[in-house]
């Protein structure tokens, strides 16, 4: 029998055996809020992606995937190459916060006045982004929004913090350091990018310049790491993004206490999974969510390889694709922090909080190119195309 053949029927043979152990041991009852029996009253199953209960239909989708895809077949030796693999422009086109004049991104230019570090993260996306593209304008623009942070750095490393519009008292210490590692692991991700391109000798002093401030800030965030749980540990994504900071700081600056404490915390949020290994948000399942844990589990596992955490985002695309249509669309039905029905921004004052369907893409991508799975790249270039339209 043609070997290709015998391969295709492992596969489905293996899959149909898989399905009827996920259907044993999930049993009846009433489903977790977001799960993939919720919410698709509107989406026909010819629309979706992915559907788990159609192994033979995945198994189909996954092979006209590849053809889409061949080049998720080459292997890189860092994550520069590995992005440099897909189409010219589409990682910066999801990168895009361009600082003005002073600096400031997203909220501060629309405010006018600095705020908080965790606002600024956009800049160092926009910095990455311009590393990807080759695009040495927009480094330098980039690199401006770096310079007026670290412009606001204590000496404790520390940022200054100005309270928003809707507070009417000082931020807390947690808060502060919660902030801080929102802004950190955007940054020393794109310095780490850097190092690995062809353009880091275009920075090479003023990376230099900046190394001790960097470790300075994560230091701070150290100082803090005994509240990062007790206040975000709700939030698996938020959990991920402390330990990213941290982590890809460790590796950045060589600082083996950084990166045990980066692996604490990416074991903490391994446990904030249900028995179908979705991360968990508020109590239950988000499609927005679930990809941004995926996101950012997914970088720190290049930077700090984990089997467990690579099992674990494998886990939580299967549920994720349920969640995204043909189309590009992600299904808000049933999520319990965004969406129609979701958390309400500004602390309250503002509307419900929409899916962030830029990292959705951008996961699914990740994960595609990671661990040699087209159709998961084929879903996040669909979400990617669908915003590039809109």
């Amino acid at each position: 029998m043609n070997p290709f053949i015998v391969k295709i029927l492992i596969i489905i043979v293996l899959s149909t055996v898989l399905a009827a152990q996920k259907s044993n041991h999930q049993g009846a009852g009433t489903p977790v809020p977001g799960s993939d029996n919720i919410g698709n009253e509107n989406i026909s199953e010819q629309e979706l992606i992915f559907e788990s209960r159609s192994d033979l239909e995945h198994n189909k989708r996954s092979l006209s995937s590849r053809e889409k895809f061949p080049a998720i077949t080459h292997k890189w030796n860092s994550e520069y190459e590995m992005l440099k693999t897909l189409p010219e422009g589409i990682y910066a086109s999801q990168t895009v916060s361009k600082p003005d004049e002073r600096g400031f991104i997203g909220f501060h230019q629309r405010e006018g006045q600095w705020h908080q570090t965790g606002y600024q993260r956009g800049g160092a996306r926009h910095f990455l982004g311009g590393v990807i593209a080759g695009d040495v304008d927009r480094m330098e623009d980039g690199w401006r929004s770096i310079e007026a942070t670290f412009d606001r750095q204590l000496d404790n490393g520390d940022f200054k913090v100005v309270p928003r519009p809707w507070e009417d008292r000082p931020q807390s210490f947690d808060s502060r350091i919660e902030t801080n590692y929102f802004y950190l692991q955007a940054l020393v991700h794109g310095l780490l990018v850097l190092q690995d391109s062809p353009h880091a000798h275009l920075f090479e002093d003023r990376v230099e310049a900046l190394k001790p401030k960097v470790d300075l800030a994560a230091e701070f965030i150290m100082s803090g790491r005994e509240g990062i749980v007790e206040k975000v540990g709700h939030t698996a994504n938020r959990v991920f993004i402390a330990a990213k900071a941290l982590g890809l700081t460790g590796v950045y600056v060589d600082n083996e206490d950084y990166i045990d404490e980066a692996r604490r915390l990416i074991s903490i949020a391994l446990e904030l999974r249900d028995d179908a290994g979705v991360f968990i948000e508020a109590g239950g399942r988000d499609s927005s969510y679930n990809a941004v844990s995926m996101l950012f589990g997914q970088i720190l596992a290049i930077y700090l390889p984990d089997p467990q955490l690579d099992m674990a985002m494998k886990r939580a695309a299967d549920w994720q694709l349920t969640r995204i249509t043909s189309h590009g669309e992600v299904l808000a039905a049933g999520n319990t922090r965004t969406g129609p029905d979701g958390e309400l921004t500004q602390g309250g004052t503002g509307g419900p909080k929409s899916i962030n369907t830029r990292e959705v893409g951008l996961a699914m991508i990740y994960h595609g190119l990671m661990y040699d799975r087209p159709i998961a790249l084929e879903a996040g270039m669909a979400i990617v195309e669908k915003r590039l339209k809109n």
